[in-house]
């Protein structure tokens, strides 16, 4: 416990907490795509943020039938993987016009396991399909008005990682669209070992200022800033070692608000897959904290 109370300066400090709540996930490929994109429109309106990153290829290899399920053979990452997937009572499996499977149900619908859901099996099952974070950036615009989508429809680094061939021969180019909570939230962290303990009224004031006067582009710029410094995204080039944002001003302006700590989140269970980046392993979820207590830190932190 000395390790977390000692050499704190306040017997109250703050930390703002940042998580992402809604997401996007599409083939780089379907950006431009209107049609396909329709039923997504009023989620992709509400995210601001973007990740740009790799998925390895999923292939069927071949459908069987029997009984009341279907078995799935599938190929990733040179391996061979079998998903068994209950089939509606009365179903039968076809090969529709495009020469691909589906079932068809007794009223003649047809469907088949979506690729998400696919994904996200043969993650939970075997920790193989994740995504590699290749680029972090973000689109805020006045209030609000742009979202990831109009941001990525013009990236010359989307454009750049596909034209080098990032991805791989066996690897999709895919992007991850994030909403985050459009609500402040605060961690008090009350120490009875700091240097000052009389200050304790003024700093709990001074946490609600927080809470409420930080604005949804600061939260935007510095969720997306917290996530590059936490993955270190091969393509984010420019600031990788330090606190890097698209949005340096807004970064900046935050530096008087006195955050002991940033915490921001990425933990959603119905994401297909695992994010991961040359320096963090893969899993379901990730707390880029960064602590804020010392000067050298904050002026790093918010690039002064």
């Amino acid at each position: 416990m000395s390790d977390l109370f000692e050499g704190k300066m306040f017997d109250v400090e703050h930390a703002l907490n940042i998580y992402a709540r809604d997401f996007v996930t599409i083939p780089a490929f379907s950006i431009y795509d209107d049609a396909a994109l329709d039923s997504l429109r009023s989620q992709i309106e509400s995210c601001h943020i973007y990740l740009i990153g790799r998925v390895p290829r999923v292939d069927v290899l071949d459908v069987i039938s029997l009984g009341n399920f279907c078995t799935i053979k599938l190929q990733c990452e040179r391996k061979v993987f079998w998903q068994r997937w209950p089939l509606p009572a009365g179903a039968s499996l076809e090969i529709n016009s495009e020469g691909g499977w589906c079932i068809r149900d007794r009223n003649g619908r047809a469907s088949f396991p979506h690729e998400s859901e696919i994904h996200r099996r043969l993650n939970r099952e075997h920790r193989v399909a994740n995504f590699e974070v290749l680029y972090i950036g973000q689109a805020y615009g006045d209030n609000g008005s742009r979202n990831a989508l109009d941001r990525l429809r013009k990236h010359e680094t989307l454009q750049k990682i596909s034209v080098t061939g990032a991805a791989g021969p066996d690897c999709n180019l895919t992007v991850l669209m994030l909403g985050i909570e459009p609500a402040n939230r605060l961690i008090t962290h009350f120490n009875p070992l700091a240097e000052v303990k009389t200050k304790g009224s003024e700093r709990i004031a001074m946490g609600l200022d927080k809470l409420f006067g930080t604005s949804e582009a600061e939260r935007t710029t510095l969720y997306e800033a917290s996530l590059i410094r936490y993955f270190q995204p091969k393509f984010n080039k420019i600031f990788k070692d330090n606190f890097p944002s698209t949005d340096l001003k807004t970064l900046r302006d935050c530096y008087d608000k006195d955050f002991a700590a940033l915490v921001a989140e990425i933990s959603i269970d119905s994401l297909p897959f695992l994010l991961h980046s040359e320096v963090v392993p893969p899993n379901a979820d990730h707390i880029a904290k960064h602590d804020l207590h010392a000067a050298a830190e904050r002026r790093m932190f918010f690039m002064l």
